[in-house]
């Protein structure tokens, strides 16, 4: 199958026969690459989106979703900059983060957000810190003098950075444990005992373990985001619970990629025709009521952002003073 798919995308290429012109058709697929395994928010908005766009593109593509998981996402971002077709053939669903590790972890982050195109948000993304009931810890006071485990992916994910800067810049006694293959995987850490919380998208724990967190067994305390969720309306911000003004502008500048959220975004050098394409074509299906009821029940939000706003947000983050950029550095090591 990947070998079909490699060949199809070759002949995208070279034949220059791209869904987006009009003259493909069902037999040529799309694809969404994501960076992340099956299971959380990024393949569940992909899919949502491989089920609806194709019906607002010329030529009604299928779309296939690709998984490139590695590195917290991160893998999959570095391959889709510097090697995906630039003809709207593959577009990807990164992590709202790429902007920030750009940034902050050059050597890791080795593309230019400016330079690549989104397409869309589907929805903001605040972070859940989400405890298990038996945690030592009840409140994010409690987190300042009893130690408290946290499973990640990586340390370039959110997983790691937003603890490690709450434990830098707030004094929380936080131990990060690392390496787990994907969120899945740390949520199932956490129902063993072996990590008291993990921190992941909102968006994807209301989708796969609301039924646990409506029965008290999984609890958030914690969240990341520029503003609350209005699901999560009793739960503080990460800067609402640091004491010092700097510490607080940080940790914004960290959670300003929460507005971009989960976004469809296309790779350098498209044509500036096929970027309006598929940025008209998700305008429409987000606003599409057979899409909205499938999001519905799917368990997914949807509040959608269009491809220019979001990259303006993009710009912003990139635009950041250097102190602050500095700092964060060092808060997320």
């Amino acid at each position: 199958m990947k070998a079909m798919l490699r060949t199809l995308a070759a002949a995208l290429v070279t034949g220059g026969a791209v869904a987006l012109s009009g003259a493909a058709n069902a037999q040529q697929p799309m694809r969404i690459t994501i960076g992340h395994p099956p299971g959380g928010s990024y393949d569940l908005y992909a899919r949502l989106a491989a089920d609806f766009m194709r019906n607002h593109l010329p030529g009604n593509p299928n779309i296939i979703v690709e998984h490139k998981p590695g590195g917290g996402g991160l893998v999959a971002t570095a391959f889709f900059y510097a090697q995906s077709p630039r003809d709207g053939s593959v577009i990807g669903l990164f992590p709202e983060t790429i902007a920030h590790t750009q940034l902050l972890e050059p050597a890791v982050g080795k593309w230019k957000v400016q330079e690549m195109s989104y397409i869309g948000s589907f929805a903001p993304v605040n972070t859940a810190f989400v405890f298990r009931k038996g945690a030592a810890a009840k409140t994010p006071a409690d987190m300042r003098k009893t130690k408290t485990v946290a499973g990640c992916t990586g340390r370039n994910s959110q997983s790691y950075q937003y603890p490690a800067m709450l434990k830098a810049l707030g004094g929380y006694q936080f131990d990060i444990i690392c390496g787990y293959k994907g969120s899945a995987d740390s949520v199932l850490a956490m129902e063993r005992g072996e990590v008291d919380f993990v921190s992941s998208a909102w968006n994807s724990w209301r989708a796969t373990h609301m039924s646990v967190i409506e029965a008290g067994d999984f609890i958030p305390l914690i969240q990341g985001g520029l503003r609350r969720n209005k699901e999560l309306a009793n739960v503080p911000l990460m800067q609402e619970i640091v004491d010092d003004p700097q510490a607080k502008k940080i940790i914004e500048f960290a959670s300003a990629g929460a507005a971009i959220g989960r976004a469809l975004i296309a790779p350098p050098g498209i044509a500036a025709d096929r970027l309006a394409t598929l940025r008209a074509a998700f305008d429409k299906m987000v606003a599409d009521p057979v899409f909205l009821a499938e999001a519905e029940k799917r368990k997914l939000e949807i509040d959608p952002t269009s491809g220019a706003e979001v990259q303006k947000i993009a710009m912003e983050i990139l635009n950041a003073p250097k102190d602050v950029i500095d700092r964060a550095t060092e808060a997320m090591k």
